[in-house]
């Protein structure tokens, strides 16, 4: 087993001291060990539910959620079929969000391709035009 000192765990993980903190203080992370000194000593495991739950965050799952998930996956095996649902739900909402921001992509690149269509000095020129305007 590897141990890593917080700021290898925050560094890895891509969350913050206080974060790793807080996951641990609200029991998202369980039963990180610590130094003869009491400090946190984060392992290979810790390191790969915080991948998961960085997955989980960037994607949008409430922390409420993401403890229930912990939680059910802590209680053990009997419990993959409502791990496997709460993760379902999730990506349906994963999907629905990447269609809605898909189709805001969309509405923006054509409204740089207005832009680049209009006759005239460039962006860097500063000058504001009545084209400029939001919904021209």
């Amino acid at each position: 087993m590897s141990g890593y000192a917080p700021a290898e765990a925050a560094r890895r993980s891509g969350f913050s001291l206080d974060t790793l903190r807080y996951y641990e203080k609200i029991g998202l992370l369980a039963d990180v060990g610590r130094t003869a000194g009491g400090q946190r000593v984060f392992s290979d495991d810790d390191l790969s539910w915080l991948v998961l739950f960085r997955c989980l965050r960037d994607t949008g799952m409430p922390i409420a959620q993401m403890c229930r998930y912990a939680q059910l996956a802590r209680e053990g095996e009997h419990t993959t079929d409502e791990r496997r649902a709460l993760l379902e739900r999730h990506a349906v909402r994963v999907e629905d969000q990447m269609r809605l921001l898909q189709r805001q992509y969309d509405h923006l690149r054509e409204k740089i391709r207005f832009y680049e269509r209009l006759p005239g000095p460039g962006p860097e020129a500063g000058q504001p035009t009545a084209a400029a305007r939001p919904g021209s």
